[in-house]
């Protein structure tokens, strides 16, 4: 299908502007631009309440932004890990996804603040994806979490953090979260083996020489790239993780490692859902969603997923009316 008019519009004025990741700048120095260029929706989704707090992490407290659902809980519970190529990026750019799920799935989301490299190298940010996941499902109800029903999602290497966060929670004996959402997934690192990262290499929004440069940022050095706590592929064993929806775009360098992933998660017996979105691009889910109208769609398909991965095996409790004597 041809690049979508909307997605070419966000690629022409991305270019305008120097790229995603401008040439020269530190990672300091992008950040600042970052956050500078990035503003909150108007039209975002009102919740219950937002507030912020900390919650532990292996490197110090981990800031968090909880998203509460109206009405009484306790509610299940969603963490979520933005993107930024493990190098940029907080939890005010993925506001309105954040209060979208937490509106139309009823649930309550924790959007989590990891470390972020090159300051802090792998395994920073996902031993701190871990530590929230296990947090919330262990603490949990002081959020008003019903603990035994959380999912964990993310976008770009928000969703890198969401699969490790399952790979090490399944590989030391945790409980599992009932869901993982993984929307346009860091799986591996930059290869010539994928078409995607040929074909769409530049011109596309995200580009290949970006990846390269975040993936120059996190590992410590090569040894770690073959990690599956970095790189999900890389994983002998991926039987016994969580189901998976798993949402990819056509015109994404990201997108055969994503579906590659969800394939071999279904081959390990996982259920996994894969969704291809045709003439779109890198962060359609989140970062993008208020300039492409496919966002609400894949919201959609998300909340419809959530629902149902929180509502299995419930049974209502029906109050048994006495025969009248």
């Amino acid at each position: 299908m041809p690049l979508h008019p909307e997605a070419k519009a966000v690629i022409e004025a991305t270019d305008a502007a120097g790229g995603l990741i401008p040439v020269g700048l530190s990672p300091a120095e992008l950040r600042a631009a970052f956050t500078e260029s990035w503003q909150i929706p108007d039209d975002v989704e009102p919740v219950g309440r937002v507030y912020e707090r900390t919650i532990p992490g292996p490197g110090g407290d981990l800031r968090v932004r909880v998203y509460e659902p109206t009405g009484e809980g306790p509610f299940p519970g969603l963490v979520w890990f933005h993107g930024g190529g493990w190098v940029l990026g907080s939890f005010q750019e993925n506001e309105a996804v954040c209060r979208t799920l937490c509106r139309e799935a009823e649930t309550v989301v924790v959007s989590v603040e990891y470390r972020l490299a090159p300051e802090d190298r792998f395994p920073a940010a996902a031993d701190d994806a871990y530590a929230a996941l296990a947090w919330v499902t262990e603490k949990g109800a002081e959020l008003g979490i019903d603990t035994l029903r959380i999912a964990v999602a993310g976008e770009s290497t928000g969703g890198n953090l969401a699969a490790v966060a399952c790979l090490m929670t399944r590989d030391r004996g945790g409980r599992l979260p009932l869901l993982q959402v993984l929307a346009s997934p860091v799986i591996a690192p930059p290869s010539d083996d994928r078409p995607s990262y040929v074909d769409y290499a530049t011109d596309h929004f995200l580009t290949r020489a970006s990846m390269e440069w975040f993936f120059e940022q996190y590992p410590r050095d090569r040894t770690d790239l073959t990690d599956p706590y970095l790189s999900p592929l890389a994983a002998a064993d991926l039987s016994g993780l969580p189901p998976a929806l798993v949402m990819t775009a056509e015109y994404d360098p990201l997108r055969d490692e994503g579906e590659e992933y969800a394939h071999r998660l279904m081959d390990a017996g996982v259920p996994t859902e894969l969704v291809r979105y045709h003439g779109q691009i890198h962060g359609f889910f989140a970062l993008l969603a208020d300039r492409l109208t496919i966002g609400p769609v894949a919201h959609q398909r998300a909340i419809t997923t959530l629902r149902k991965s929180f509502t299995e095996g419930l049974t209502l409790e029906i109050p048994r009316i006495r025969p009248s004597h």
